[in-house]
């Protein structure tokens, strides 16, 4: 029997849908994360400067701006539990500050596994590099599960004989 290709063996991730329009996330053979989709539409300002100030460093004048960025969490719509000892990267996909002008605000999301309640929404904390639009549905980040610094032996050594994750939806 070969243990590689046992669907027994993959690692079972729970999502449940929070909206009806949500899409389950899927697994496709070429990648090798999961996209995420927004769940509603959001729509985000171009930084904006503040009025001109004035202030002395080391004695000389200095004229500057202040700039504020137009953070938003986007909702994926998603609750999610992950297996035991395993925690959620999340990234941007790769053409996400390109195409939609948002950049992810802390560079990388880390869930654990103790966000895994009912009505625990995967969010993803976004800024704008300019005036742009998020529809819903738009694929805008992607995660992958990895062993967390907690995971046991045993939970290493099922990791490292499974044949990958499977993403079973839920009512709960």
């Amino acid at each position: 029997m070969d243990l590689v290709k046992n669907k027994e063996m993959k690692q079972k991730i729970l999502v449940r849908k929070l909206s009806p329009t949500t899409k389950i996330p899927t697994i496709i053979k070429k990648g090798e994360r999961v996209d995420l989709t927004a769940d509603m539409t959001i729509r985000f300002r171009a930084p904006q400067s503040g009025t001109l100030k004035t202030r002395k460093i080391n004695g000389e004048e200095e004229k500057y701006r202040n700039v504020s960025f137009d953070l938003q969490y986007i909702p994926l719509g998603i609750a999610m539990k992950l297996p035991d000892g395993f925690e959620a990267h999340i990234l941007p996909r790769s053409s996400t500050p390109k195409g939609m002008g948002i950049m992810c605000a802390n560079s990388m999301g880390i869930i654990d596994n103790s966000y895994s309640g009912n009505n625990d929404e995967w969010k993803f904390p976004a800024v704008a590099i300019r005036d742009t639009t998020v529809s819903e549905g738009e694929r805008i980040c992607q995660f992958r599960i990895c062993l967390s610094q907690k995971a046991t032996l045993w939970q290493r050594i099922k990791w490292l004989f499974s044949s990958g994750i499977e993403i079973i939806e839920t009512d709960e």
